[in-house]
């Protein structure tokens, strides 16, 4: 049996306090590392110990440089008394296994398991080991700054800058990963609305507006009794006014104005031309992003939108655009449960004029939006002609069937269940 002196149960004390010393480290180094810096940012304002964390962050070289330090001299003095203390042991054996001994011990005891446990809890362990690391950056300053000084010349010879440690700002592909990585912490309907705000530079008013023939306006052309029915029975708030066609428009007429365009005597257009705002245009391939901040500064809710000929290709209001938000909260005319109809065999009847985003959204398909922004539109491009009825055609791997050709567009067609693999075809039957 081996007689412990007093000097070998010092040894081993000091050896298991560089045990400890290097734990503390390994786990300083991966906590500190491993905390989430947004967080950390909105800790400051409250914790002592967030602020306390962010001013050791802020200069990551100095505090490397501690954590470093203090783990290399406890692993080169926990060398030194583990080797003495084999040797004592089991003589010239022990100064052989020594090494081979500590080196297994370190990996499991004073890197794997600390480490592990620091990149579990990364603000807990931040937070416990912060006070002890501000202290020994004081204590070591000295040494700290020299080998700061030598490393940072070192990477300033290989070009590279050294700064201090900031949070980075994030981009709107980052941004929308944080977002969709929040789980449970952000409810999915607000994680909906904060990735479809992040979507508006993207979208564009074609896509969400109104089409041209689906505008309802008034026709100063018309007859006084068709005026007067499409005032009393419209559900919408803002009306364009033109004269024959839509490109000739000549104003916006709001319904709070109404008592004074039917007045007791009967309809009067002098009352309506001069309640009407001015025209609104903006031009096609303007994004919802910048469309949002133009309603708001020009004090507009509808707009009128324009290609690069000025002929009207349809009409956006905000209503458009907050929808495309937080989703439907309005019913008009036509809604989406409206444009599109289940059939018993599991395919669907869908309106030709429906938005491609909207059909997307809804169904969870996967119609392509840089292009056309109604279904008729796409069936007509892809065909590059008018279809017969009839007319079969598959679009990203969607069969699908012209039911109704009017006025030269697509009035209905039917959508089957999406076959994987399958080219883009034509035919003349299903």
């Amino acid at each position: 049996m081996i007689n412990v002196t007093l000097s070998e149960a010092l040894l081993f004390g000091l050896l298991l306090l560089m045990f400890v010393l290097c734990a503390f480290c390994a786990a300083s180094e991966t906590g500190l590392m491993s905390i989430n810096r947004y967080r950390l940012k909105h800790l400051t304002k409250t914790d002592p110990k967030a602020r306390r964390i962010a001013k050791l962050l802020s200069k990551p070289d100095r505090l490397l440089g501690a954590i470093l330090l203090g783990s290399t001299l406890a692993t080169a003095l926990g060398a030194s008394i583990a080797t003495e203390l084999a040797s004592r042991a089991w003589g010239d054996i022990g100064v052989f296994l020594s090494p081979i001994l500590l080196t297994f011990a370190l990996l499991i005891f004073a890197e794997s398991t600390p480490k592990t446990l620091a990149a579990l809890k990364p603000e807990a362990t931040a937070k416990f080991v912060s006070l002890p690391l501000q202290i020994m950056l004081w204590v070591f300053y000295p040494f700290v700054r020299f080998v700061t000084f030598l490393s940072n010349a070192l990477l300033r010879l290989a070009g590279v800058k050294i700064t201090s440690r900031s949070i980075d700002s994030l981009n709107t592909e980052e941004l929308r990963t944080v977002v969709n990585e929040a789980g449970d912490l952000i409810p999915q309907h607000h994680q909906t609305m904060l990735l479809s705000i992040l979507d508006l530079e993207k979208v564009r008013v074609e896509h969400v507006m109104v089409p041209r023939f689906e505008v309802v306006g008034i026709d100063l052309d018309d007859d006084t009794s068709t005026i007067v029915s499409k005032l009393t029975h419209t559900q919408h708030t803002l009306l364009p006014v033109y004269r024959s066609d839509l490109d000739n428009v000549v104003g916006i007429f709001h319904t709070r104005n109404l008592a004074r365009v039917l007045t007791p005597t009967g309809f009067s257009e002098e009352g309506l031309l001069g309640t009407m705002d001015d025209p609104y245009f903006v031009p096609e391939g303007t994004s919802l992003h910048t469309q949002l901040v133009n309603f708001q500064q020009n004090k507009r809710r509808m707009a009128l939108v324009v290609d690069e000929y000025g002929d009207v290709l349809g009409l956006i209001a905000l209503e458009d655009i907050l929808e495309e938000i937080v989703g439907e909260f309005t019913t008009g005319v036509a809604s989406a449960e409206q444009e599109i109809r289940k059939e018993a065999d599991g395919s669907f009847i869908v309106d030709g004029g429906m938005s491609l985003r909207e059909l997307n959204r809804i169904q969870n398909w996967e119609f392509p939006t840089e292009g056309p922004t109604t279904l008729s539109g796409l069936i007509i491009e892809t065909l590059e002609s008018i279809p017969a009825e009839g007319i079969c055609v598959l679009i990203a791997g969607y069969p699908i069937e012209v039911m109704e050709v009017k006025e030269n567009t697509v009035k209905t067609a039917r959508i089957s269940e999406r076959l994987q693999h399958r080219p883009v075809n034509v035919s003349n039957e299903m």
